[in-house]
């Protein structure tokens, strides 16, 4: 087959801002308001709907057509545009972005599909496929993924059940979206007042600062830690630390409750929401002639349906024990203080009990940790394990290109002498507008075709976070499991910034199953208990001492402190994602709410109220792509401990061993992207397929390997 390159111009992309040599087009973030977004996006669909009927034109008059590369440049001309307007309305929400979001989504769904379902593409990858003598590695592997894209998208159906199946698709991102707005708007809604030190007793400072500048933020007065008042809400750097620390039940309890209750209000009620998700993601599935959704979503991932349902089973067994007998460790705690309640304890006692027994177990105040992990430290230690295990350095770039935020940082990533990547960092909570968590988006993708003036396009991504905000003169000081967090979206950030391939459809993130593409993530995350590593991440704020080597020895014993109860807690995620997408007929007469408590019945040693409205705010399966696959978490985490191990068994003086190490994991991992099936990857770094021995030895539920 003769292939030759497309002759495509560059497209003309409104939102974006000029530049020249190797730095990409960024995002005029200082340019993009809620009333460009329509006329930006409708002329970005003309310009799409012209270059797609060419390219079919161009198709069935025969001409010769590398056809990854016309889809990489469709791809391309749409979603960077609307790229930038979702991650905005994700950092910076307003009602007026919401509006025109919600105005142009049903438009950019529909000329998705369009380009999914179009019988001309899906015939030319197949023919691709065909062609004996097609020995392109990178665009045979993208042809493949395209073509399976297709038959997903419904490319195959007759007419009339093609159109049912873009008429669902669309409703489904609909829903989604209002799923996600919801929960921000629920989240963001409340607010619990304190004016009275007892209502704080038992709160470190670091958290009264936090939440008298939340007060004082929303009232436009004075408000200080030590007399108030005091604003607690449902964003975690508020929320998390409360629980934990509270001596006031009361208040503990009317927190935990507005918690697993948010978005079930009147205006933000998403109950009727996620049934209808879960039923119109049954009839995509039967259209394409699949039992359940299940079974549609396990059509792209590496893992079969079964081996994920037996993985997940086989943990539960280990992890269950454990669990029970943590519980029984909190409760007997309680009772030697007086203060187990006649009915036990309750949800919102685990935080505060468990925090109480890892101070008298461990001799470990996490809170006390704060001061050893100001942000500016942290990052200086984690760009100097980059350059250790990677040979990269990081950067500031800050005032290169506009941000969204003041707080937003700027980042160049260089590996011999030559920029390779960029990214935006966007660290802290702002429950106004920001919704919560933390996740990893790509800004731009590594692409030759797409490149200017003989550069490649290099990748560009955003990392967010949610942590706690500087308050004054004092930086933000960041808990251990925020830092862990900030090194888990990392990860995701280096696969995006370092792959080696150059075709824009499987480069970085793109084309890796769902279920591996948390593998560099959750590896990364071991370096947080990494001495060396952490003597480089910290410093106390005020007097730069690193963290003490006792206490680091406290804080790795404390590491598999309540791992069970961790593990279930992910488990019954999972395996209820899995139950609620394998229903089949019956979705449409199921409870959801009931059948997360049937599965937590059996992997929580203390059940949901029988009022848990958890499943309300999932968003990951309800308004991301984790549905049928938050089992992909644990999947992974098999993966990353596996791969984590040669590094673990390093001298912590072998600089050459890890540069040969983590060279290899990038070369393997991190630089193939979606041109390499991700178990394959993984066992071409390994040398073998993995085992669940190392995962099973970090949460202690395994004796540890010599």
């Amino acid at each position: 087959m003769t292939t030759l390159p497309a002759q495509v111009h560059t497209p003309d992309w409104p939102l974006l801002q000029d530049a020249a040599g190797p730095q990409p087009r960024m995002p005029r973030f200082d340019a993009i308001e809620p009333e460009t977004v329509v006329p930006a996006m409708e002329f970005v669909l003309a310009q799409f709907q012209r270059e797609l009927d060419q390219l079919e034109q161009d198709l069935q008059a025969g001409a010769a057509i590398d056809i990854t590369k016309r889809v990489e440049w469709l791809h391309e001309l749409l979603g960077r545009p609307w790229g930038i307007i979702e991650h905005l309305l994700s950092v910076q929400h307003t009602d007026a972005l919401q509006a025109a979001q919600e105005a142009m989504q049903p438009k950019v769904v529909a000329a998705y599909l369009r380009l999914a379902q179009s019988k001309a593409v899906y015939a030319a990858c197949k023919n691709w496929l065909a062609d004996e003598e097609f020995d392109l590695y990178d665009g045979w592997q993208a042809a493949k993924l395209l073509a399976r894209d297709a038959e997903l998208a419904g490319v195959g159906l007759p007419e009339q059940k093609r159109e049912a199946f873009a008429s669902l698709a669309e409703r489904l991102a609909d829903l989604g979206t209002r799923f996600q707005n919801n929960v921000l708007q629920a989240t963001r809604a409340f607010a619990l007042d304190l004016h009275d030190a007892a209502d704080v007793d038992g709160l470190p400072e670091s958290l009264r600062t936090l939440l008298a500048s939340r007060y004082a933020s929303a009232h436009q007065t004075d408000a200080d830690p030590t007399h108030g008042p005091w604003r607690v809400g449902l964003d975690f750097p508020s929320f998390g630390p409360f629980l934990q620390h509270s001596t006031r039940r009361d208040l503990r309890e009317r927190l935990y409750r507005a918690y697993i209750g948010r978005a079930t209000g009147q205006q933000t009620d998403n109950t009727a929401i996620l049934r209808e998700i879960l039923t119109l993601r049954q009839q995509q599935a039967e259209l394409l002639g699949f039992e359940h959704f299940a079974a549609l979503s396990f059509a792209s991932k590496a893992a079969t349906l079964p081996q994920a349902k037996a993985q997940l089973e086989s943990l539960l067994v280990r992890a269950l024990p454990a669990g029970q007998q943590e519980l029984a460790e909190l409760q007997a705690l309680a009772a030697s203080k007086g203060a187990l309640p006649d009915e036990g304890l309750r949800p919102w006692d685990v935080a505060y009990w468990a925090e109480q027994l890892r101070k008298a177990r461990h001799d470990l105040d996490e809170e006390a940790l704060r001061p050893y992990f100001p942000l500016p430290k942290v990052l200086q230690g984690i760009f100097d394990l980059c350059q250790r295990l990677f040979g990269i350095q990081i950067q500031s770039a800050d005032g290169e290109t506009p941000v969204w935020h003041p707080d937003v940082r700027f980042f160049r990533v260089v590996r011999d002498g030559e920029p390779v990547a960029w990214f935006f960092l966007d660290p802290y909570s702002r429950p106004a507008n920001k919704r919560s968590g933390a996740w990893m988006n790509e800004c731009l993708g590594r692409s030759r075709q797409m490149g200017r003036d003989g550069h490649d396009q290099l990748p560009v991504a955003y990392l967010v976070c949610n942590q706690s905000p500087p308050i004054g003169d004092q930086p933000s000081l960041m808990t251990f499991a925020e830092l862990r967090t900030l090194l888990h979206e990392l990860g995701h950030g280096l696969q995006h910034m370092l792959t080696q391939v150059d075709h824009g459809l499987i480069s970085g993130i793109r084309g890796v199953e769902w279920d591996v593409v948390e593998l560099p993530s959750q590896f990364m995350e071991n370096w947080a208990y990494d001495w060396a590593t952490v003597q480089t991440m910290s410093g106390h704020w005020q007097t730069a001492e690193p963290l003490p080597k006792a206490v680091f020895d406290k804080l790795l014993g404390a590491r598999t402190f309540r791992a069970g109860s961790d593990m279930l807690r992910q488990l019954t995620f999972a395996l209820t994602d899995l139950a609620l997408h394998e229903q089949g007929a019956a979705t449409s007469a199921l409870d959801p709410f009931a059948l997360y408590q049937q599965v937590a019945a059996r992997t929580s040693p203390l059940p949901p109220l029988p009022d848990d409205r958890f499943l309300c705010s999932f968003s990951h399966i309800f308004a991301g792509g984790y549905a049928a696959g938050y089992y992909s978490y644990k999947w992974a985490e098999v993966l990353s401990a596996d791969a984590f191990f040669p590094f673990a068994a390093l001298a912590s003086d072998d600089a050459a061993g890890l540069a040969r190490l983590g060279s290899a994991f990038a070369e393997h991992v991190l630089g193939v992207g979606g041109a390499v099936p991700g178990m394959i990857a993984f066992a071409n770094f390994r040398g073998r397929p993995p085992e669940i021995e190392p995962l099973l030895a970090q949460y202690g539920l395994v004796p540890a390997a010599a």
